[in-house]
Order: C-alpha cells, then sequence, then structure tokens
C-alpha cells in the first residue's frame, strides 16, 4: 500500500472513531448493533460520512467529444436529448456501512466512559501477547518481509521503467521495492473469567424491560471480552424459580406469577461451587429485575447469599433495576439500605429507560473491578 494511502486509511479511522464517538450514546440506546453482530465485528452505519461524488450543473451547452457529429464537424449547439425526472442541485443522502472489530469498539467505549482497566486476580493472572499485523511500510526486519507487495512494486517498477522483459521475465527486487508488515501489540490477561447474568422474567418484566437486559449485556460483555482471554457466561432466570438456560432462552423466556429472587442467587452459588473457583476464575454477577420479590423474609434471604456466599467469592456484584410500570422497585432501596456505601464490589443502578443505559454502564464497570 503505498504511503499516502495509508496515511488516507489511518485519517479515514480516525474519522470513524470519532462519528462513532459522537452517536456512542445513540448506539448503545439503540439496538441496531446488535442486529449487525458478527464474530468478532460489528457493522456500523454510518450516514453522516459524505463519499465524494460528481455533481452536475445546469449548462445545456455541449461539450468536446460529446453528441452527434463526424470529424471536423464544426462545435456547436448539441441535440437536445430526451430524459426522464428532473436534474437536482442538492446532496444525496449517502449511507456508509464500516465494520469495526469488538475490540476497537470496546475501546471506543473505554475511552467515552473513562472506563478502568480490570485489576484481575486468581492463580492465572499472567499476561500474553498478541502480535495484531495492520498495514504495510517501506522498513522493517526481513524475518517480516511481505513477498507479495514486495514483487508487485519490483515489477511495477520493472515495467515503468521498460526493464520487463515478458520473454525472460525476471523479477529481482531492489531495496526500495521492498515492503514489511507492520504490527501492534496488545498485552491481553490470561486470567480467566466468568460472568453469570441473571434476570427476572416474571410477570411484571415487559419485552421492553428485558431489551433495555439485552442491550446492556451487550455492552458489558463487549468490554469485559477485552479485559480477558478466557471469558464463560452462563445465563439464569427465574421467577418463583430459577433455572440455568442458554443464551436465546434468556432473552426471549416470558414467563408469568411471582418472584423468588433468592432463588436465583442460589442457583448462581450452586454454579461457583461446582464450576468457578474463586482462587482461579474473575466472577461477574449481574442482576437485572423491576425490584418486586414475593416477600420481606425472601429479601432478607438475599442479604443472607450476597454477604456470606457470592460477594465474598465475585470480582462484583452488580444489580440493575429496570422501569415497570407493574414494579415496585423496593429490592433496590432494601440493597442500599443493607449494603450502603460499605463493599466496593458491590454496584447498583437504576436503568429507567435505554437512555439510561450509559449510567448503568458507568456505574457497573466504573471500579475496574
Amino acid at each position: 500500500m503505498p504511503m499516502h494511502m495509508e496515511s488516507d486509511l489511518n485519517r479515514f479511522r480516525k474519522i470513524v472513531r470519532g462519528k462513532i464517538k459522537k452517536e456512542l450514546r445513540r448506539f448503545i440506546s439503540s439496538g441496531d448493533l446488535i442486529a449487525r453482530q458478527g464474530k468478532k465485528q460489528v457493522t456500523i452505519p454510518l450516514p453522516r460520512i459524505d463519499i465524494p461524488h460528481f455533481q452536475y450543473g445546469s449548462n445545456e451547452q455541449g461539450g468536446v467529444g460529446q453528441g452527434n457529429g463526424e470529424v471536423g464537424d464544426q462545435v456547436g449547439q448539441g441535440d437536445p436529448q430526451p430524459g426522464e425526472g428532473q436534474a437536482g442541485d442538492s446532496a444525496g443522502q449517502h449511507s456508509l456501512e464500516v465494520d469495526v472489530t469488538l475490540q476497537e469498539l470496546a475501546e471506543i467505549l473505554g475511552e467515552e466512559l473513562e472506563l478502568p482497566n480490570i485489576e484481575n486476580k486468581g492463580k492465572k493472572n499472567l499476561e500474553d501477547k498478541q502480535y495484531k499485523y495492520t498495514g504495510i511500510l517501506k522498513q522493517g526486519p526481513e524475518s517480516l518481509r511481505h513477498f507479495k507487495r514486495t514483487y508487485k512494486e519490483a515489477l511495477r517498477r520493472a515495467i515503468s521503467s521498460g526493464n520487463y522483459d515478458p520473454e525472460n521475465p525476471v523479477i529481482i527486487p531492489r531495496k526500495e521495492d521492498k515492503r514489511y508488515r507492520s504490527y501492534r501489540v496488545y498485552n491481553l490477561p490470561v486470567a480467566n473469567a466468568a460472568i453469570i447474568y441473571m434476570m427476572d422474567v416474571s410477570g411484571s418484566m415487559g419485552d421492553e424491560q428485558k431489551e433495555i437486559v439485552r442491550l446492556t449485556s451487550f455492552w458489558l460483555d463487549t468490554w469485559l471480552s477485552t479485559q480477558y482471554a478466557g471469558l464463560e457466561r452462563r445465563y439464569i432466570i427465574h421467577d418463583a424459580t430459577a433455572r440455568e438456560v442458554d443464551q436465546q432462552t434468556f432473552y426471549r423466556t416470558k414467563e408469568s406469577g411471582g418472584t423468588l429472587i433468592s432463588s436465583a442467587y442460589r442457583l448462581a452459588q450452586k454454579m461457583i461451587e461446582e464450576s468457578f473457583d474463586p482462587a482461579e476464575w474473575n466472577i461477574y454477577l449481574f442482576h437485572f429485575s423491576d425490584g418486586d420479590n414475593w416477600s420481606g423474609n425472601d429479601t432478607a434471604e438475599c442479604m443472607k447469599i450476597l454477604e456470606g456466599q457470592l460477594i465474598p467469592a465475585a470480582n462484583l456484584f452488580a444489580y440493575g433495576q429496570v422501569e415497570s410500570r407493574y414494579g415496585s422497585g423496593q429490592f433496590l432501596r432494601d440493597l442500599q439500605k443493607h449494603f450502603g456505601d460499605t463493599s466496593n464490589k458491590i454496584t447498583l443502578s437504576q436503568i429507567k429507560d435505554r437512555d439510561a443505559i450509559v449510567d448503568a454502564l458507568k456505574t457497573f464497570l466504573g471500579k475496574g473491578k
């Protein structure tokens, strides 16, 4: 890639990052990116980047090489040609779709929300270096020489200088022909991490509340995936009872009936005991509910499980209370009253609507746990 093209590409990437940052709150509160998510990247529509294009004026005078005629005819007024529609003089609406890696999307999220990197724990807390090739340079070590690019440069030079012989197509690269791969080094923690998502699916939790949970979880996942090389996810849904489900079921299940929050906490405790040794795993617990619980006795049981089992084992316990017309919102107040500001491993957030997701992410991830 010629140096001016590489410079243009870097400039374009900066423009894209700037556009994403400007529209980040909108992207977070809408489900567009989740629908466009691939395995390692998302496709982002950026309609505000203008693509260069020709704009035709209203001059009807024919030009040289246009219209009917023979060689030697006098240039003059061209014959009018039939057409359809009417020419406009305003810019059209152009849409550009750009593929952005989840790694880069997480970096933008971290920059905008000023998220600290997570302080990992566990015996496997080691750093591994990942090399990512990002472009082509004219200088570099021979071990990184790009054969095809070097050959193309040498062939282009030979043809342009007239030294290329098709009968004897020998190409000998010179120093100025050589091209090398450029790369960046990322330090990735090797420590294992597990996310246990819990969601109330009782009758008071509607479709909009579940969509807010889905959007919040996507961005939590995106950030945590960049902090850990190995990340496992488990999903628990609960009403009066709790059960483990897959990701699709987690977001689509619709139940009815009452709520016993302690059932979800007991199942999470069992998962940790069976699969995630706190000495080896960085454990994250995210619970979403509209705040209704069956009784004060069950709320007291929840506090007991949290205080004695879940919080000591986890890096972070985060409770997000989504606004519901049917929910009392009492559980958030109970957590605030019981724990107050005594534990730095607990974060609580009230998510009234989609616009509040950004503030919830900042609250959940802002401690760097």
